[in-house]
């Protein structure tokens, strides 16, 4: 059977189905590796965020371990620092104590003066 002009032109129903089913098929193919590639992209950037929050963590722990020694030390020098306030305090007193003696030895310096 020979086909004329005509009919090579027109595709026929099951010929139409057929292309229809091809594409759809390569269609499919394509997004699904165009799917595959945006969730290779999410992940790599997933990644590079967690390896930089993995980072500041990191950073954040060497921080606070080297606070944590500092605060670790703090306690004697603020000891000291009471210490000495507590013998300026004690000091003070001496110095209002012998100002004291001294004006009342003054006192009876210049009374048995005049005498």
């Amino acid at each position: 059977m020979v086909e004329t002009a005509a009919e090579a032109m027109e595709p026929t129903k099951a010929g139409i189905m057929g292309l229809c089913q091809d594409m759809v098929s390569k269609m499919a193919m394509y997004l699904t590796g165009e799917d595959y590639k945006l969730l290779e992209n999410m992940n790599k950037l997933t990644h590079l965020k967690y390896l930089e929050m993995k980072d500041i963590t990191e950073n954040m722990s060497r921080n606070l371990k080297a606070l944590n020694q500092k605060s670790a030390a703090l306690p004697p020098h603020l000891d000291q620092i009471t210490l000495t306030e507590e013998q300026v305090a004690a000091a003070a007193q001496a110095v209002c104590k012998l100002d004291a003696y001294s004006k009342k030895v003054e006192a009876k310096y210049k009374k048995s003066e005049k005498q």
